[in-house]
This record gives structure tokens, sequence and C-alpha cells, in this order.
């Protein structure tokens, strides 16, 4: 497994990231409870294996159930091998607005001790914010807590997770933080007209949503009237992966690794054939440069569409 920096943070981390939150809750199209989990021991086993075959960069939170707990456990006896990015507990009341300075402080705190005591170390690697908006972003607050935590040692790198490029150029625009993650893949291409600021800025660069939560592979589910549209474009990606020669999963992944300022792809894994999945999208060569000509050529003429959390409201994910 290749690796590559992590802006200027000091850490290098495979190109492909497991993500665990779907070993610590329900999660994904077509998972409805906790009994479709892993047993806790098979998901330990799961987790070590992929640190075995070169994956040393896992991603969790504090709001992500058991998952920080599994890592612990994973990972307690090897914890120099492992990069580990968490994110702090939502900071928003209940009625949308942020708690007071101290309460803000007592919040974050309470967050972070929690997710070391639950991952049985001394530190984390990435303390990111998690549901961040440019309010919680820009807050000069937050952003020296985490200085402070990261000059004591108990982190040692500041990050922000966003949803929307305009959070993104807050992050940019506000200074100071080391690593971003962002969701970006074929159809949702918005955020790559930021990468290069983001790696002037020194900045890691960490992509989720690469597959679209299994839609841009061969687990894609049949798909609700209402995204016909969505499901036509996704067939459409099928003259691309024959002239590639590779599955839909592997196109997406090697063309969100073609972008150089990218440090690494974070996928989903809560099955062994889904780590090897991963391990076969970045094997062999890079995508030749005018596929991934032709995949920016593809993305989706409405990609604010693409809101996987309205879909699940709106009763179209099953």
């Amino acid at each position: 497994m290749k690796k590559r920096k992590l802006g200027n943070t000091g850490i290098e981390v495979a190109e492909v990231a497991f993500g665990t939150v779907a070993l610590g809750l329900p999660y994904g199209i077509g998972v409805e409870d906790e009994s479709q989990l892993l047993p806790e021991e098979v998901a330990i086993r799961l987790l070590r294996d992929a640190l075995d075959r070169g994956i040393n960069f896992f991603d969790t939170a504090r709001e992500y159930g058991k998952s920080e707990a599994l890592l612990g456990h994973a990972f307690r006896e090897r914890r120099e091998e492992v990069v580990i990015a968490t994110k702090c507990a939502h900071l928003r009341l209940k009625d949308g607005t942020l708690p007071g300075e101290s309460a803000l402080t007592a919040a974050i705190e309470q967050s972070l001790m929690g997710s070391l005591e639950a991952l049985q170390t001394g530190y984390v690697d990435v303390l990111m914010l998690h549901d961040s908006d440019t309010e919680i972003i820009r807050h000069a607050g937050i952003k020296k807590l985490f200085e402070q935590y990261k000059k004591e040692g108990m982190i040692r790198a500041t990050g922000v997770s966003t949803y929307t490029p305009q959070e993104t150029a807050a992050v940019i625009n506000s200074g100071g933080w080391d690593v971003v993650q962002v969701p970006f893949n074929l159809m949702d291409q918005r955020q790559s007209v930021l990468f290069e600021r983001l790696e002037q800025q020194g900045m890691g660069i960490v992509i989720r949503s690469v597959l679209l939560k299994g839609l841009l592979s061969n687990r894609r589910p049949q798909l609700h009237p209402a995204l016909k549209a969505v499901e036509e474009h996704i067939d459409s990606y099928g003259s691309l992966t024959r002239a590639a020669g590779l599955s839909l999963a592997q196109l997406a992944t090697k063309f969100v690794l073609s972008f150089p300022q990218i440090s690494s792809v974070l996928v989903g894994i809560d099955r062994t054939e889904y780590l090897r999945e991963a391990l076969d999208a970045v094997a062999g060569n890079a995508l030749k440069p005018e596929l991934v000509e032709r995949a920016q050529r593809a993305a989706f003429k409405d990609p604010a569409f693409l809101n996987l959390h309205h879909w699940s409201v709106q009763g179209w994910l099953k």
C-alpha cells in the first residue's frame, strides 16, 4: 500500500483510509439495526487484517457508536503503527445554537477525554470538528482549544470535516487547520476547485463519499424511481470502466487518487470482501490522464441533488 503525506503534519498515511462508522452503528443503504453489525471479535480481526495488509489510517468519531472502542481493542498493542483520526461530538444544542464559551470548552474536552479512553491511547493523531459549519469553523475559541491540545501532545494535528465547498473555503480563509475531510467523487466534483489552495496552505486532504455509500460500485441496489436520473448517470460510466478495464469502484477510487493534492481516500469497510475491494482499487497502475479528463467531464450535472440524507428522509433509500 502506497503512502502519502498528510499535508505538512509530518504524518504519512496509506492511500486508502479505513472508515469505521459501519462497524460502530447501523449505517449505509439497507442497514437498519444493530443486529446487522459485525460481531465485535470479527470486527477487531477485520481491523487488524487491514493493518497487516498496509492500511495504517483509520477514521472514527465520538458519534460512531462503538467504533472507537473497537479500534482501542484492536490496536492497543500496536498503537505506534496506526494513524487514528477521530471527530469530536456535535457541538450545537438542540435549538441549533452553540453553548457559551465555558460550556463549549467543557463539551469538547469531555469528547476528547471520551475518545482517548475508548481508543485506549494517550493521544489521537487527528482531532476533527464534526458536522462543522462556517460559524463553528471561524470560532476563535474552538480553534484556540484545538491548538492547545496540540501543544500539550494530546493530538498531533487539527482538522475539520466539511460538506460544502463554502465550508471548505471557510477552513482555508480562517487558517490554522492542518487537515480537511471533504466529500468528492466521480459524480460530485465541486470540491476540486479548492484542492490547490488547500495544498498551498499545507493542509492534508482526506476524501470521503468516494463510492457514494456503495452506489458507485457493484453493490448498488435498485434505486427509487425518483432517482432515475442518478441511476442512468451511474450506468453511463460503463464506457469509462470498459475503456479503463476496471470495475466501477476501482475507477471511482483511482479517479480520486489521480489528484496529487489528495492524501487519502476514506472507504467504509465492514466486510472482508469490502477490504479486498478497497485494496484491489488501489492496486496496479494509476488512471491514464485521458481517462481522468473523461471522468472530469462526466460529473453529475446537479451535484447538489446528491444528498443521501435527504433521499433517506424522503424514503428513496431502502
